[in-house]
């Protein structure tokens, strides 16, 4: 009995094999999950020359470390990703495979689910555990409310995790022993011709790759107000983010949005200034390492997840904070 962490590699830009930033979130809820539901962890890679890959992999707390290789696995298609990772889970028999929720896995995982007669949890953000019992918790409706789902099916189950909902960093080390394992592949079931990649358009801001983050929300009341919490973020050296009524009003490039519907975020500190807490924005942010909130009110949901809060006049504060922060500097 076990939980599989499927982790995604693609090619950089100079063509060698890459982690996808998710993979070693899905690897934290793996080993978290088979801590909480006493199972053990392993993890697999699949593709072509993953091997240095793979012994990342084996510097890892997993029970095993899966190199799932062939050469009609060098370029991704549903048809071979699919076949490939349905004869590991035939074989390894675990009781839940995780994924990340990339595009890659969105047009693969149904498939794969589907062979073998389950079905797949998709978008998920957190679980719990009661009478050793898993319960899985994903958003509806743009976040505007959360669902609960266990699992009605015997092994092996499957589920995919939205970036940000585990944390990368809390992935423990220790060994894996590497097992190869190479699917029985044929060209001719490889019905899918692979082109260019896709990629996403060139975002002017990455907030996904910052390390500090100053979001500010409704409570800032007007757009020139923005200013004020502009020059903390610039002399915090951090970027400055939004919730989705901000940029809505256009008081902030729909670029900087974090949340359900804008970018997923996980730095190292991300500073709540003005926010409420929706759930539209947490799912957004909630990766973060240290949550820093400011509010004037004492009720505001954004206080339940903050690891610091302040309840007071964000006019009065940030100023004062932007200060401190310039001589601490200086």
């Amino acid at each position: 009995m076990s939980i599989l962490a499927v982790v995604e590699q693609r090619k950089s830009a100079e063509g060698a094999p890459a982690w996808n930033r998710m993979s070693w979130e899905t690897l934290a809820a793996a080993q978290q999950l088979a801590r909480e539901l006493n199972l053990e962890a392993s993890a697999a890679v699949v593709g072509s020359g993953v091997e240095g890959l793979a012994s990342e992999l084996c510097s890892k707390q997993l029970a095993k470390a899966y190199l799932v290789e062939h050469p009609l696995l060098d370029n991704y298609t549903p048809d071979g990703y699919s076949a490939a990772l349905r004869q590991l889970v035939e074989r390894a028999k675990p009781t839940l495979v995780l994924f990340p929720h990339s595009y890659q896995v969105r047009d693969f995982l149904p498939k794969l689910a589907t062979s073998l007669d389950r079905v797949a949890i998709s978008d998920v953000v957190a679980h719990r555990i009661a009478d050793g019992k898993l319960t899985l918790i994903r958003p509806l409706f743009q976040g505007k409310v959360s669902a609960d789902y266990r699992f009605a099916s015997p092994a092996p189950n499957f589920a995919s995790l939205q970036a940000g909902a585990y944390r990368a960093d809390q992935v423990v080390s220790g060994s894996a022993t590497l097992e190869k394992f190479t699917p029985e592949l044929a060209p001719a079931a490889i019905r899918t011709k692979p082109l260019e990649l896709f990629r996403e358009s060139q975002r002017a801001v990455d907030l996904g790759a910052a390390e500090l983050i100053v979001s500010v929300g409704r409570g800032i009341k007007e757009a020139e107000n923005i200013e004020l919490v502009r020059k903390l973020a610039e002399a915090m050296g951090a970027e400055l983010a939004a919730s989705r009524p901000i940029c809505d009003s256009g008081w902030l490039p729909m670029e900087r949005q974090v949340g359900s519907s804008g970018q997923t975020v996980a730095p190292k500190m991300y500073l709540a200034i003005g926010i409420s807490g929706a759930i539209q924005h947490l799912v957004g942010m909630k990766g973060s390492r240290t949550v820093v909130a400011i509010n004037k009110d004492p009720n505001a949901p954004i206080f339940e997840i903050a690891d610091y809060g302040i309840v007071g006049d964000l006019f009065q504060i940030v100023p004062e904070l932007t200060e401190a922060v310039r001589k601490s500097k200086s």
